[in-house]
């Protein structure tokens, strides 16, 4: 057996049933968002089926909170990848990913068949949630990303950037880029100061395991390097020398995509390369989780009418009360489309667009992990991105979550029972979303 095939295959035969009928479950019953997917994942791979301790998955866990794309479907991806190789990550992908992806296309398809639905009350009731659930995830966001003044600052010139320039003087898209790599150039010169970098690692440590059963500070990398268990563990396969030749091509993969696919659309001017286009950028540049990718989506769909307003938001709430990764959204976008590939298709090609960043990216990283890890300029950069994302969030709660899903004084009133139910009574998303959904129907 060569280098490249070990890197990427388990020593015996790790049957894929096994991966897939794992991540099915959690699929079908994940509900709860990216954290509480953490919690599940732990509870079922490390305490119950045992597939790594508990340090190898706090190392997992903040190697995918420092990139870009969903955190929990990268963790996913990273443990299948562990597990049974290539074939593994893609099994444990599909089956997490499949269940909510197939009942958001199913939602979009139905919106399509009814027609304009524009003031239908149960409509009213889910953007009335989306103002809900973005405004907590800002909070919640705000207090583990931006927990000091220098942070708060950097949040705070990144929502100004994108309210006061307006799309007709620079695209929304690259307003959001800009605000991104100024995060990036913020922290690193100034979340880097010798006085405060104990400080700064430890809240990067906190923000990077938001869950209580592992202490990923304590995680150090000898400490990491020590778990493995002989040669054909999977840390050794990981970080072989096959394992990072292939982390090397997903990386110039990465890129070549992330900076191909946008002039590839432009000489072609194919409906279906701009539909790949935007949702791989989207999935590309996202830090921060599912809710971030909200203002990413909406400046590249909704002002050129690809999809509209209403169906938007709707579809934005009807992805809170799905199991699942909330990138799933992607799926009812997709068969939203107005011009171009919609449908099935569609949402089928939406949904791989915006999930391949974060299986190259996974594939790409994890060889150098242990290397990165403890770069401390790395660090403090992506600190800076972080805080920039909830500005980049907390512009998108104002427009257009706040704009279009707040159109009347009971449309407020039923915005702010589901923020309280959410953030101070704690009822679940899903849960929050069906209510308003059934009250808008019943009061709007």
């Amino acid at each position: 057996m060569n280098s490249d095939t070990a890197a990427t295959q388990p020593p015996g035969p790790v049957p894929l049933a096994e991966v897939a009928g794992s991540f099915l479950r959690l699929g079908l019953t994940s509900f709860g968002g990216p954290v509480a997917h953490l919690g599940y994942f732990r509870e079922t791979f490390v305490s119950r089926r045992s597939w790594l301790d508990d340090r190898e998955y706090a190392d997992l866990v903040a190697l995918c909170q420092m990139l870009p794309g969903p955190a929990s479907s990268q963790v996913g991806m990273g443990l299948g990848l562990r597990r049974a190789g290539l074939p593994g990550l893609a099994a444990a992908w599909v089956s997490f990913t499949l269940p909510s992806a197939i009942l958001l296309t199913l939602f979009a398809l139905g919106l399509s068949a009814f027609g304009d639905l524009g003031d239908a009350g149960w409509l009213l009731g889910l953007k009335a949630a989306a103002v809900a659930v973005v405004a907590g995830a800002v909070q919640s966001m705000a207090k583990t990303l931006t927990p000091d003044a220098r942070r708060a600052s950097i949040a705070a010139a990144a929502l100004t950037l994108m309210l006061v320039i307006p799309d007709s003087m620079v695209p929304t898209a690259l307003v959001q880029i800009a605000a991104i790599v100024l995060g990036g150039v913020l922290g690193l010169v100034w979340l880097k100061r010798p006085d405060e970098s104990g400080k700064e690692q430890e809240s990067s440590a906190e923000a990077a395991a938001p869950y209580t059963a592992v202490d990923s500070n304590s995680v150090s990398a000898s400490e990491s390097a020590a778990a493995a268990v002989g040669p054909h563990s999977p840390e050794s396969r990981i970080a072989s020398r096959g394992a990072r030749r292939l982390g090397i091509a997903s990386l110039i993969a990465f890129a070549a995509l992330l900076l191909g696919l946008p002039a590839l659309t432009a000489a072609t001017g194919d409906a279906t390369i701009r539909l790949i286009d935007i949702f791989y950028r989207a999935g590309a540049l996202v830090f921060g989780g599912g809710h971030v990718v909200l203002p990413l989506l909406e400046a590249e769909l909704v002002p050129t009418g690809l999809v509209g307003h209403d169906t938007f938001l709707a579809g934005y709430g009807a992805a809170q009360a799905v199991p699942g990764p909330l990138f799933t959204f992607a799926a009812f976008l997709g068969a939203s489309m107005t011009t171009g590939p919609s449908g099935i298709l569609g949402a089928g090609i939406a949904l791989l667009a915006i999930f391949l960043p974060a299986g190259l990216l996974v594939v790409g990283i994890l060889p150098f992990w242990e290397r990165l890890r403890a770069w401390e300029p790395a660090t403090a950069a992506l600190t800076g991105v972080n805080a920039a994302v909830v500005g980049l969030l907390g512009a998108a709660l104002y427009d257009p979550v706040f704009v279009e899903g707040i159109t009347s004084p009971a449309t407020l009133a039923l915005a702010v029972a589901a923020f309280v139910a959410g953030t101070m009574w704690k009822v679940p998303a899903w849960t929050t979303v069906i209510g308003a959904g059934v009250l808008g129907w019943l009061l709007l």
